[in-house]
């Protein structure tokens, strides 16, 4: 005991020296920073000069002091050790990513043929025959995952942006109207808006390099200039591309959220969301794609029913492929088509049976069944007592030439837009996934108030000839 005594003694007294000699104790990379700053106001002979801005904010002494040494190329060493000092953010996501676990380096994604229209060389590899792309279409990640990227192709997701080429309407209403027709900055909705989404064809320029007009974009519906079309790093971010972020409902929400399809709101309202809310901390998100199973998690999230392997169902990137209705249409019908360019994309009743199966890993299928049943009596509630009305008005005034030729300064044809585009959607979308508050009074609420609206409109434009 008096052994242990004096051991306690003298490490207080060598703590109180170190503390009179003005040292401190510090973590590993605090200590070093602090040092620097110290060594550098002793060159500029002011103790209180402010200390030049590091190029990269935060500690990044884990990256910086990194070494790689493990089956990667010389030339992929290269890459990494360059760019953990230039844009260690990146290297430190890549370390943690699978790709990082197994060996697969920067040019693995990067390299390009130099025949290929994305092609361009980094100044270090100028005569050299290696050429890099900025971009990473998906043609190169199906080198690795095929079948996901085969999935995809057969997906709604596909048609995301090419759905936009032939729609006029759209057109004018996002560079016309939204954009005033600006010669000059009239592009700019669709840049920060649509395209963030949807995705664009993207260009190139004089040197290959992608043009600020048409990228950065996280656009799930990207056409690349090699003319494949998809985006896996808009749900699996670069460069960490981590599973378990893609199976969480915020990598859907930045896309599925808002007044015309607010998916991750009704989400939130649902029974679902509100256990995700309040215990996704505590869940399993990293297992396999096919063990990831109730038990890793209490409540599914959108890829739980969408996406991921339960039960006997296997994973699919194919995100229609358990649906039943189209519920972003103007009209709601049972899917039917093999063309991922059809909006009604999918086999119904085969999509219901298998979303069916994955409710069935934790409810009984009395309710299972009583809730689509429920649904489906509100989708059909509003195709026949809302929209085939609406439509029926629309149609009629339209040949009388009763409708204004800027639908956008029209009060019935803004009312017709919402009534399909927004409250439409969100009644069904809320009654179909469990959010109350959206399938009613941000739905049918909403909706029977827009009807009325518009039969208001409509008699008196039928009455009187004129467009008030």
């Amino acid at each position: 005991m008096k052994r242990i005594a004096w051991v306690i003694v003298v490490v207080i007294i060598f703590a109180l020296v170190l503390m009179l000699a003005g040292c401190t104790v510090s973590a590993p990379g605090t200590q070093a920073t602090a040092q620097t700053t110290e060594s550098s106001q002793t060159e500029s002979g002011d103790s209180s000069a402010t200390p030049e801005a590091e190029p990269n904010i935060g500690d990044m002494s884990t990256i910086n002091t990194m070494v790689i040494d493990r089956g990667i190329t010389e030339l992929g060493r290269t890459c990494i050790d360059c760019h953990k000092d230039e844009t260690p953010g990146i290297i430190n996501d890549w370390k943690l990513s699978r790709h990082g676990h197994v060996g697969v380096s920067c040019l693995d994604c990067h390299e390009t043929d130099k025949n290929s229209p994305t092609a361009t060389q980094h100044e270090s590899l100028e005569g050299t025959d290696t050429y890099i792309s900025v971009l990473v279409p998906p043609s190169t990640c199906s080198r690795c995952h095929p079948a996901e990227a085969e999935q995809f192709n057969e997906s709604g997701h596909f048609r995301a942006y090419r759905q936009i080429i032939p729609k006029d309407s759209l057109h004018a209403l996002v560079f016309k109207h939204e954009g005033q027709e600006n010669s000059e900055f009239g592009n700019a909705t669709n840049e920060t808006g649509c395209m963030q989404c949807h995705g664009t064809e993207i260009q190139l320029d004089e040197d290959n390099r992608p043009t600020s007009s048409t990228w950065p974009n996280s656009g799930i519906g990207n056409i690349y200039p090699d003319g494949s079309t998809g985006s896996c790093s808009t749900c699996h971010t670069r460069h960490r591309f981590d599973i378990g972020e893609s199976r969480k409902p915020a990598a859907c929400a930045s896309c599925h959220l808002g007044p015309d399809h607010p998916d991750i709101e009704i989400y939130n309202n649902s029974k679902h969301g509100q256990i995700y809310n309040a215990e996704a901390d505590e869940w399993n998100w990293d297992s396999a794609p096919d063990a990831w199973e109730p038990g890793d998690y209490r409540a599914p999230t959108c890829a739980t029913c969408h996406m991921s392997g339960i039960g006997e169902l296997k994973t699919t990137h194919n995100v229609s492929e358990r649906l039943y209705w189209n519920l972003w249409a103007k009209r709601s019908e049972v899917r039917n088509s093999p063309d991922p360019m059809s909006p009604l994309t999918g086999d119904g009743p085969a999509g219901r049976e298998k979303m069916k199966q994955v409710c069935s890993s934790c409810h009984s299928e009395l309710h299972t069944d009583s809730f689509f049943e429920q649904g489906d009596r509100a989708v059909q509630l509003y195709n026949v007592a809302y929209y085939d009305p609406a439509l029926e008005m629309l149609n009629d005034l339209k040949e009388k030439g009763l409708l204004k030729e800027n639908p956008w300064s029209d009060e019935f044809q803004i009312l017709y837009y919402y009534l399909w585009h927004h409250q439409g959607r969100r009644a069904r979308q809320g009654a179909m996934m469990g959010g109350p508050d959206y399938a009613h009074w941000h739905g049918f609420f909403e909706l029977q108030q827009d009807l009325y609206k518009m039969k208001d409109i409509y008699q008196k434009r039928i009455e009187t000839g004129e467009i008030e």
